[in-house]
């Protein structure tokens, strides 16, 4: 980002070095959440296994997408993005969760935890720059709109198995 665009930020009484921290932050936990989806994706099974496995693969996608912008989002303010994987973790706001266990239930569930960490974490950084950058306003609102659209995605999919179960009268 230009001088101009700094100057603009820093007059609208922003700490652009919280602000550069925070999305560090959400940028960590998108590549964690990438993770959990793409390595989950891989090990899944179960009931509804292979949709979720289709979700999972797009959601990674798409959190891979949201760590692009807010690297670019972080340097266009002056900063510098996490630059080892050893500090995702440390930095994170949601974390990781292990899929130690590979049934679809309990990876939908990881997954759907993880997703409303982000909407969380999300809305409070929305909350923080809110009339004040609408740059990262932006970035943040459409990486926010993902985030809820995959909480629904998997909240269907849950949904969907739990009629299964019902139906053909297996344990659940």
């Amino acid at each position: 980002m230009g001088m101009k665009g700094k100057e603009i930020v820093h007059r609208a009484g922003l700490n652009v070095r919280e602000l550069i921290h925070a999305l560090n932050k959400a940028y960590c936990d998108e590549w964690l959440a990438y993770y959990q989806y793409w390595i989950g994706a891989k090990v899944v099974s179960g009931m509804a296994a292979s949709r979720l496995i289709a979700e999972m693969e797009e959601h990674a996608a798409e959190e891979l997408e949201h760590a692009g912008m807010l690297a670019k989002r972080i340097l266009e303010l002056g900063g510098t993005p996490v630059l080892s994987p050893k500090e995702w973790y440390k930095e994170s706001t949601c974390g990781y969760l292990v899929p130690e266990d590979e049934d679809s239930k309990a990876i939908l569930a990881q997954n759907l935890q993880g997703e409303r960490c982000a909407i969380e974490v999300y809305n409070k950084l929305l909350e923080m720059v809110k009339d004040k950058d609408l740059l990262t306003a932006h970035v943040l609102r459409k990486i926010l709109q993902d985030e809820v659209e995959h909480e629904q995605d998997l909240e269907d999919i849950g949904l969907d198995m739990k009629y299964i179960t019902a139906d053909c009268g297996c344990a659940g």
